[in-house]
């Protein structure tokens, strides 16, 4: 099979399409023909080796870490999905491999794909859906009428974290460039910030929940707008000796997290809040739950450009460039898609209207 691949660790490793033998199915392993999948930032740092001491990946390696497309083989033990199922997933992440035409996931990591998205929109969602959900809902149990700071609202996170936290009655607040204020206003957010105009620090006061994914100098700068007992959650860093230990990681490489995330650690906790760091985790039941808020019409999937399987480096160079408004897209097959500009609002199409396209 096609796949895209990288030989070494590097940021300037552009990676290439390569002949690579297709993936072999376990019992409980459902074998997936790729329809689409989409560019997370995780993908530029696995390619420059950020992670390659907790997730010691194998070279060659076929990146990418979301799908969308059709199921081919089940293994023996699987029960709950048949060939020619339509099916999104994140795979477990020492199981990536979504830049290709075939890849074998625990069946227990996906999800029927909704029927009114369009492959392309449903390869869109799991690795952002999965982390909103499991910040949001699984960690800081959000509640009706708190208030969250998400930020890089346009992002692709943020689109998705906006949107659930609405959901679930939160006020919202996010950043974003000047450009992106009427995308992420569309989606939701009760107070944007023009991160190039204003601090969101002189603007937000007494927060429940922050949703951190930018740099040191806005995790340190989001303590201060927490409320007494509030959470500051990291999908960006530093981990944590508590994530190291649900990853079981090695004794020294626990002390070196602990020393990393040791300064945030003891801020949050003389100013009487609590800090978490979360890397998301594959789950078929959550994206099934999630699947149902796409239906419901509670979350759509936000997408900026589409690339073809050829140009996946491209699209890799384009999400690394920054500017991304919600997903950028690679399609392995040729699909029926045309996705809504990401700077328009629109409601989620209804199965009757929308749910024969990217079949």
């Amino acid at each position: 099979m096609k796949a895209f691949i990288i030989d070494r660790y590097g940021k300037k490793q552009t990676g290439h399409l390569h002949e690579m033998p297709e993936p072999k199915v376990g019992d409980d392993d459902v074998l997936i023909r790729i329809h689409a999948a989409s560019v997370n930032v995780l993908d530029l740092k696995i390619k420059s080796g950020e992670f390659k001491l907790i997730l010691p990946y194998r070279l060659p390696l076929i990146l990418g870490n979301d799908l969308a497309g059709t199921v081919v083989r089940v293994g023996a033990g699987v029960r709950n999905f048949n060939p020619g199922d339509e099916v999104y997933a994140r795979p477990d992440d020492d199981r990536i491999g979504t830049f290709a035409e075939f890849i074998a996931v625990k069946a227990s990591s996906v999800a029927l794909k909704s029927g009114n998205l369009s492959m392309g929109e449903a390869a869109a969602l799991p690795l952002v859906a999965l982390t909103a959900w499991q910040v949001l809902v699984e960690t800081a149990k959000l509640k009706k009428g708190q208030k969250v700071f998400i930020q890089a609202g346009s992002g692709g996170v943020g689109t998705v974290a906006i949107q659930l936290a609405k959901h679930l009655g939160a006020f919202v607040a996010t950043t974003t460039s000047t450009a992106d204020i009427d995308l992420v206003k569309s989606l939701g957010a009760d107070v944007v910030i023009d991160y190039r105009k204003d601090d969101f620090t002189t603007v937000l006061r007494d927060y429940d929940v922050v949703l951190n994914s930018l740099g040191n100098d806005e995790l340190n700068k989001s303590l201060q707008i927490l409320k007494p007992g509030g959470h500051l959650i990291s999908i960006s860093g530093p981990p944590t000796p508590a994530f190291a230990s649900t990853r079981g990681l090695a004794w020294p490489l626990k002390q070196v997290l602990r020393l990393l995330s040791y300064g945030i650690r003891h801020k949050a906790k003389k100013a009487g809040s609590q800090y978490t760091f979360v890397f998301m985790r594959a789950d078929g039941a959550q994206l099934c739950e999630i699947t149902s808020l796409v239906e419901a019409g509670a979350i759509r999937p936000v997408i900026d450009k589409i690339f073809q399987f050829q140009d996946t480096h491209a699209a890799l160079a384009y999400v690394d460039g920054g500017r991304a408004k919600g997903k950028v897209v690679v399609q392995m097959i040729y699909l029926l898609f045309m996705p809504w500009p990401a700077s328009a609002a629109r409601p989620l199409p209804n199965q009757s209207s929308y749910g024969r396209l990217g079949q």
